[in-house]
Formats: C-alpha cells, sequence, structure tokens
C-alpha cells in the first residue's frame, strides 16, 4: 500500500513537471486526438505552466532533464526508438543534457575506501576535483605512473533512486499495457519498461561498461578508424571505473580543420561504426558529439560505452544486403531480402513492397549529400514498414538509429558527407569475405553444426510432444475462479493524479511527426 502510495507520488511530481512544459496533451497536436483528449487539453491548458516552447520533443526532453537521472534515462531509451516516436523526436530525445552540481570529493573518496578497502590510498593517490559530473556519476583525473586517469565514481544512493523510479514507471507502464488504447497497447510499453530497467541495472554496476569498453577497444583496433581508452582493471570496481585518460576536444567543438581533414575525419565516423556493426556485431550505440574526442595525434577516440549495441549475423546479412541494395537501386533485392528475413508478413506482395522502397530510393538517387536527409529517409521507411506490418527487431531498429545519429555528426564535420558512399567500402569488404569461398565454407560449418545439434534434441523434442499431446487427451479441470478484491476507495485520488503523468507518457508513445 505505502509502496503504491509513494509511487504514485512520484507519478504525479513527473506529471506537473510534464505539465509545466506543454508535453501532457500539446495545444499543438490536440486536432489529432480523441475527443476526451481535446476536452482534458482544454482544462489542463488554464491551469499555471501550461505552456512551453520548442517542438514536443523538446519540452519532453526538458521536462526528463528536470525530473533526474531515472527519467532522463528513460528518454535516452525512448531516443532509440525513432520509429515508435518519430525521427524527429528521437533526435530531440538524443540531445537531453545529462549535467548536475558535482557531489563532493570527500564523498568520492568514501565510495574509493568502500570499494577498496586498504588499497584505497595506495590506488588513488591524487584524485582531482569533479572534473565533470553527470546525474548517475561523475569523473575525476589522477595521475600514475603510467600515465593520467580518468576515475568515474558513481553518485552516491544513485541505485536505490534508480530503483524507486522504475518502480513508479513500471506501475505505468503496466496500466497502460492493460488499460491504454490499442495504439499503445501494440507498442508494449511494459516490455519496453523491463527492457530499460534490465539495462540500467547493469549500468549500475560498472564493471559491465568497463567490459563494453574492453571488448570495443580489441575490435576497433583492426581497422583503426576509432580507438576505446584502455580500461585499468586494477582500479576498476562496480562503483568505480577507470580508464586511461584522453586529451582532446570534443567533436561540439573540433576547432579549425582543413577540408581534406573534415573528409577524412567524417568517413573514420561512419566507417568506424559500420566495420564494427559489420564484422563483429557490436556497436557504440550513443554516437553524439560528446561522446566523440578528436586526440592530438589525430586519434578519434569514443567513450561512454553505457549503450551497446549487439547483432547477430542473420541481421549483419540484412544489413548489408539493404545497403548494397540502395546503393545499386536494386529494390527488388531489398524486398526478397526483407521476405527472406520474415520481416514482412507472408500476406503483402514482394513487387509492391519493393515499389514501395523505390519510392524512398529513387528520390535520393544521383543527389547530392546536402540535398538528402537521411533522417527523412529513415521516416519514410518507417511509414512503409507501419503499411506493411513489419515487426523489425529491436537491435535493427537501434543499428538505424545510430547510423543517423551518426550520419548527423560526420554531416556536421563535413556537409558533403554521402554516408551511402561512405558506406560502399566496408559493404564491399563484408560482402566479399562472407559470400566469398572461405565464407561459404564457414557458412556450411555453422548450418551443419546447428543441424547436428537440431537432430541431438530431437528425442527431447519428441519426448516433450508426446507429453503435451497426453495431457490434452485428458479431461479438462473445473476452471478456477479468482475472487476480485476491491481497491483501496481512497487510492482513487492517487489514480487521478497519476493519470496526469499518465497522459504525457502515453502521448509521447502516440505521437508521431
Amino acid at each position: 500500500m505505502f509502496e503504491a502510495l509513494s509511487d504514485y507520488m512520484r507519478l504525479a511530481r513527473a506529471g506537473a513537471v510534464m505539465l509545466r512544459n506543454d508535453v501532457v496533451i500539446p495545444d499543438a497536436y490536440r486536432s489529432r486526438m480523441p475527443w476526451a483528449a481535446k476536452v482534458a487539453g482544454g482544462i489542463l491548458r488554464v491551469l499555471p505552466g501550461g505552456g512551453g516552447k520548442g517542438r514536443p520533443g523538446q519540452r519532453f526532453a526538458k521536462a526528463l532533464e528536470k525530473l533526474g537521472p531515472a527519467w532522463i534515462k528513460l528518454g535516452q531509451f525512448m531516443a532509440t526508438r525513432p520509429d515508435v516516436i518519430g525521427v524527429e523526436a528521437a533526435n530531440d530525445l538524443s540531445r537531453l543534457k545529462d549535467s548536475v552540481p558535482p557531489f563532493p570529493k570527500s564523498q568520492a573518496v568514501k565510495t574509493l575506501r568502500e570499494q577498496f578497502g586498504a588499497d584505497a590510498d595506495r590506488l588513488f593517490p591524487n584524485l582531482s576535483d569533479p572534473i565533470a559530473a553527470a546525474s548517475v556519476a561523475q569523473v575525476h583525473r589522477m595521475e600514475t605512473p603510467k600515465g593520467a586517469r580518468a576515475v568515474k565514481i558513481l553518485r552516491p544512493g544513485i541505485e536505490r533512486t534508480m530503483e524507486l523510479e522504475l518502480r513508479a514507471m513500471k506501475r505505468i507502464a503496466y496500466s497502460a499495457q492493460k488499460n491504454g488504447p490499442a495504439e499503445v497497447k501494440r507498442m508494449e510499453p511494459a516490455a519496453f519498461i523491463d527492457t530499460m530497467a534490465r539495462s540500467l541495472t547493469r549500468e549500475m554496476d560498472l564493471r559491465f561498461e568497463a567490459g563494453a569498453a574492453s571488448e570495443f577497444g580489441e575490435i576497433a583496433a583492426i581497422d583503426n578508424y576509432v580507438y576505446a581508452p584502455a580500461v585499468d582493471w586494477e582500479r576498476t570496481s562496480q562503483r568505480v571505473l577507470v580508464t586511461e585518460w584522453i586529451e582532446g576536444r570534443s567533436l561540439t567543438n573540433p576547432g579549425p580543420m582543413g577540408p581534406e581533414e573534415r573528409i577524412d575525419l567524417a568517413n573514420r565516423i561512419t566507417r568506424g561504426f559500420l566495420a564494427c556493426a559489420l564484422d563483429h556485431g557490436f556497436f557504440h550505440a550513443d554516437l553524439h558529439e560528446g561522446n566523440m574526442i578528436l586526440a592530438p595525434d589525430g586519434r578519434l577516440v569514443l567513450v561512454d560505452f553505457g549503450i551497446m549495441g549487439r547483432i547477430g549475423m542473420a541481421e549483419r546479412i540484412f544489413l548489408a544486403e539493404i545497403l548494397k541494395g540502395f546503393l545499386e537501386r536494386d529494390y527488388k533485392r531489398v524486398s526478397e531480402v526483407h521476405f527472406e528475413a520474415g520481416y514482412v508478413p507472408a500476406n503483402h506482395s514482394m513487387d509492391d513492397f519493393a515499389q514501395a522502397l523505390r519510392s524512398v530510393g529513387e528520390p535520393i538517387f544521383g543527389k547530392d549529400a546536402t540535398e538528402v536527409s537521411m533522417a527523412r529517409v529513415l521516416l519514410q521507411l518507417f511509414d512503409i514498414t507501419r503499411q506493411f506490418g513489419m515487426h523489425l527487431r529491436p537491435e535493427l531498429i537501434l543499428l538505424q538509429k545510430t547510423m543517423v545519429q551518426v550520419e548527423g555528426v560526420a554531416r556536421a564535420i563535413d556537409p558533403s558527407h554521402n554516408i551511402w558512399q561512405a558506406a560502399k567500402p566496408i559493404v564491399d569488404r563484408w560482402s566479399k569475405r562472407e559470400f566469398g569461398p572461405e565464407g561459404l565454407k564457414k557458412l556450411a560449418i555453422s548450418t551443419a553444426r546447428e543441424a547436428m545439434a537440431r537432430l541431438r534434441r530431437l528425442p527431447e523434442t519428441l519426448q516433450k510432444l508426446d507429453e503435451a499431446l497426453n495431457r490434452a487427451a485428458e479431461p479438462a479441470a473445473a476452471p478456477v475462479v479468482v475472487k476480485r478484491t476491491s481497491g483501496w476507495g481512497w487510492m482513487l485520488t492517487g489514480f487521478a493524479i497519476a493519470a496526469v503523468s499518465a497522459a504525457g507518457l502515453w502521448f509521447v508513445l502516440i505521437y508521431k511527426p
């Protein structure tokens, strides 16, 4: 009972902040809403603070920044789903500013001593004051005999804060899943929040981020398009992550560069991302300018490995075929790939789907990069997926979102950057390797192994089938009657208050520009 009341109070606060930023039933989009929402929106707009400036996604981002770490993470996760909230809103949320005052250095030292015991003073002899602070952790600098180190330390009590906020989000997500409109149910908000909660739980253990940074660094070193700071494992624990210190300039302000430097850097951004994704199925999924540093020696260094993406071989083949198909204007093949992967239901026409893809590809063919918006292309593709009843895998959507992000950063460096042409050498290299003689040999071996594994499981599968058939043949048991218990009457007020917050979250889920 007290947990529920606490959750409703947190949701009420969220609703109030969203109301002040005109996120709850925005006036600009009342025409798209059912009559009940229009009436509610009219009432809400007469309340104090019922206004705001900027696009809905910008106002939502501002509201989340005020609400704290868990809500900021919610926005960051929603930014990975442009298929749900629209490309424009996803871009707005990807620019969330997660900056708060630092906590005292004395508290940081206390955390180090809790994590490392008597070794803390030896391992961290000259910790600086905070260099940068965010809602989840802050960064300090430290000198060691082997060079400078970046020391990332979680905020005191952040795990408990996340736990409480996530519990409230789950409550509203489950309610939306059960009682919300059909469109909201289709988007599965409960599953989305559960996925986010699992990810955040891992993010509260900095050893997971250290593992991601280490793995990414190994695969990035193969091509040297990008670089990841080395992890100092001796000084890393659950609440502390230590890496080498990287001097340089963030790509938010890279400084003066010549034309050739700009072209090279933009190509490295695109190819570094694609080489890791295609060759290894592992990619940095939060590639905004603030997470890229240009070192004095010219290296492009990526930081912050909290959000990473993985795709399997089937998805990598799908991606390569799509890119190759659009590059060669082979829309028939692109359509076939979608049907072969099972992403388009079989009741649709392959030729009709190819025609729809042509309507996306032809307007951009032969045009200068400055005339083509990848975000607009992606938005068109998402519209097509909805029209043809497609349900793309979440990892593919995350990959597509990151591609838009990558193009945006690369285009800011070099306005003439063409992501399709930049991708071509990586796609061609991968296709030749995977579909050449050695690649086909590997595929045959892998297929044979899978077939043998399935064959070994056949007796167990047949046994389970036989047991299921026997159970089905047994007389049906009497139905179990579950008596519904009445809710607490006084809590209806809490539900009413929580509805304000629910309206805000539902709007963001429903909104499509």
